[in-house]
């Protein structure tokens, strides 16, 4: 009996024991969506890049950069900090044409819209106004809507279809326009005509401004370039001198281009923080 009464307490504590903690729930999946590479190059719009192909060229380009230098300098030291710049080479080009990309994008979206309202008032469906887009839209805006025209033809529905669009142009105002459409589409809507004229305005008034703001702060990005190159081109010039470059093939040179490094990172990254402009966010994507 005692043996028992034992177990019933020891089973009994362990049950108090065992609800003070909450029961481990089951975590789904989370779709996290496409990658930061991956969502740079559909804003750049270069469609038979890969982000394997991006890192490829990455580390190509910094192999190439460090074997360039170490042949000027005899110095592996400096060769593997301009190896650093000449990785990081690839992805400055793929970023600016991101960016380059999304201004030309910025100054043709209004008139795209125009061209959808007009046709809606003319009597063409949505898909038909925006398949109309790729033979007689904006040059810039074509080859995606003629994306979406074969998509539609092919047996696509008219939202999947959009979402595809949305997916190709990674564009804040086309993620604007899909998601318009599509609640139109839906629950249906007689003011859509009123409804993309105030999107196209505020289009129009929104590029206006940034284009305003970025030239006044374009002399802080420049600035801040310089301030980083300077230091960097006059390492390279003193490297093709035997004696200058002494001094770095020991560690204490190592950590001091180490230091040298970060510091320029740091500070690049803590001035285009202060003079760029707050970007245009993906809300819908």
């Amino acid at each position: 009996m005692p043996l028992v009464l034992g177990l019933a307490l020891g089973a009994g504590l362990f049950l108090i024991w065992w609800a003070c903690w909450s029961e481990p729930s089951v975590r789904a999946a989370v779709d996290r969506g496409p990658s930061r590479l991956s969502t740079l190059i559909a804003r750049s719009g270069i469609t038979r890049l890969t982000p394997a192909g991006v890192v490829s060229a990455m580390l190509a380009g910094g192999l190439v950069m460090g074997l360039i230098v170490l042949a000027l300098t005899r110095t592996w030291t400096i060769a593997a900090c301009f190896a650093v710049f000449g990785a990081g080479l690839p992805w400055t080009i793929l970023s600016w044409q991101a960016t380059r990309r999304s201004v030309a994008l910025r100054d043709l979206w209004p008139d795209a819209v125009d061209h959808v309202r007009s046709a809606v008032r003319a009597g063409l469906t949505l898909p038909e106004a925006l398949i109309q887009l790729g033979d007689s839209g904006p040059e810039g805006l074509r080859e995606p809507f003629r994306e979406f025209a074969r998509d539609y033809r092919a047996g696509a529905r008219f939202v999947d279809a959009l979402d595809r669009l949305k997916a190709r142009m990674a564009d804040p105002v086309a993620d604007r326009l899909v998601v318009s459409l599509r609640l139109t589409r839906e629950v249906g809507g007689a003011d859509i005509g009123l409804l993309l004229q105030t999107l196209s305005e505020f289009l129009r008034q929104d590029a206006r401004i940034r284009s305003e703001l970025e030239a006044r702060q374009s002399w802080t990005v420049n600035a801040a370039r310089l301030a980083v190159c300077a230091p960097w081109i006059v390492l390279l010039l003193l490297g093709t001198q035997p004696v200058a470059v002494e001094a770095y093939r020991s560690a204490a040179g190592g950590l001091v281009l180490i230091g040298g490094l970060v510091t320029s990172a740091v500070c690049y990254r803590i001035m285009r923080r202060i003079g760029s402009l707050p970007p245009d966010r993906r809300v819908f994507a």
